[in-house]
């Protein structure tokens, strides 16, 4: 019988298997060749795929539980996406397995080449950065250019400011934090330097000193009150601002660029008038009453399904009181996402819940938050790793 060779595997098909009675792993191997056979046609039939090499070896682990047997199922294939998850469906038809009724669910079809991706570009990352004197980057991936843009963050002062590694220039950008000087420098702009925070230190007052002076803000409330606040301390000679709700380190380097034309004087900036028109829409939103969420298994499922959905995603998902998915987010940019939608009661993430995050639910009394971790359990939130 022909094997597939492991270097030629694209996915992993993963299965969970119960049966009411006591199985071996014959019996699984067995049911998942008979019971699928005719059901896809020739070219699909499982025991002639796995003899023409498009099939591995079927691993299956059982365990016995009481009366049942339980247990995971592994099929590699060497097939296109279309087919396997085809032969994924047929699988799940399966209800009996040996003498005993069983039902076999399809958990996720893994894509075994995606970590071979990831090693790829960190090995790659790590090997530009220690090549010397080479000039060809144009087959370089974007994501390698750009770590290798970011890697000029520097810090400056006793203060530790990051900045974009040019502070030569006549003119200088002032913005928030790090995360915004990281954003600004992936957008190519290098004369920029972070507060870090809202309080204008020292050693940027002495180096806008004669120099043209950008302000650049986030595009909420807090951005205002930063803007009046450095106005106070420096002399500003233009105010940046982002788009209603959304803050400069969530910001593509088209918007940063876009924004930054449209740049104007204080006075134009913190005026009655433009703040009426430019702030009526960036107050900070109430809390809107949301369903009670009750905790029970059914709940549970839904949560543990959404969390499945997202891993590996960098992703989140927004739900509201009936645990009905409201948007999808970027796991970076929940905190900004929570200002704009409302009715959230629940967030699944994938990756940590930082203490933003977290502070900015509670704001809008979100009940649940379900993630890998936690940088803060000091909450009323009920935090969930599933």
């Amino acid at each position: 019988m022909a094997k597939v060779s492991p270097v030629s595997i694209k996915y992993m098909i993963h299965a969970s298997l119960v049966a009411e009675g006591t199985l071996e792993k014959p019996d699984v191997i067995g049911a998942l060749f008979g019971q699928t056979e005719g059901l896809l046609g020739a070219e699909l039939e499982m025991r002639e795929l796995q003899k023409e090499g498009k099939i591995g070896r079927i691993e299956a682990n059982l365990q016995k539980q009481d009366r049942r047997t339980i247990g995971t199922v592994q099929i590699p294939t060497a097939l296109d996406q279309s087919e396997t998850a085809l032969i994924s469906a047929a699988i799940e038809t399966i209800e009996r397995v040996g003498p005993c009724d069983a039902q076999i669910e399809i958990e996720r079809i893994e894509d075994v080449r995606q970590g071979k991706r990831d090693y790829i570009l960190d090995r790659a990352k790590k090997l530009m950065m220690e090549i010397k004197g080479s000039s060809d980057s144009r087959e370089i991936s974007n994501e390698i250019k750009d770590s290798t843009k970011t890697s000029i963050v520097q810090e400056y002062g006793k203060s530790k400011l990051a900045y974009g590694g040019d502070l030569d220039s006549n003119e200088l950008i002032i913005v928030e934090g790090r995360a915004d000087v990281v954003n600004m420098v992936r957008a190519g702009i290098q004369n920029v330097i972070g507060m870090n925070g809202t309080k204008l230190p020292d050693e940027i007052k002495d180096l806008a000193e004669g120099k043209i002076v950008t302000l650049y803000v986030d595009g909420d409330r807090g951005g205002k009150l930063i803007a009046k606040n450095v106005c106070a301390n420096v002399n500003v000679t233009y105010i940046a601002c982002a788009p209603d709700g959304k803050e400069v380190e969530e910001l593509t380097s088209k918007e940063i660029l876009m924004n930054l034309r449209k740049k104007v004087k204080p006075s134009d900036f913190l005026s009655e008038d433009r703040t009426r028109r430019s702030f009526s829409r960036r107050e900070e939103p109430t809390p809107v009453e949301t369903k009670e969420i009750t905790l029970d298994d059914d709940a549970k499922a839904k949560l543990k399904k959404f969390s499945k959905d997202v891993d590996g995603e960098g992703s989140a998902v927004l739900l509201d009181g009936d645990l009905k998915e409201l948007k999808e987010v970027s796991a970076k940019t929940v905190s900004g996402a929570l200002k704009r939608i409302r009715g959230v009661a629940a967030i699944v993430i994938d990756g940590n819940a930082t203490t933003t995050i977290i502070r900015a639910a509670e704001d809008l009394q979100v009940q649940i938050i379900v993630a890998k971790n936690f940088q803060t359990t000091d909450t009323k939130i009920k935090l969930m790793s599933l």
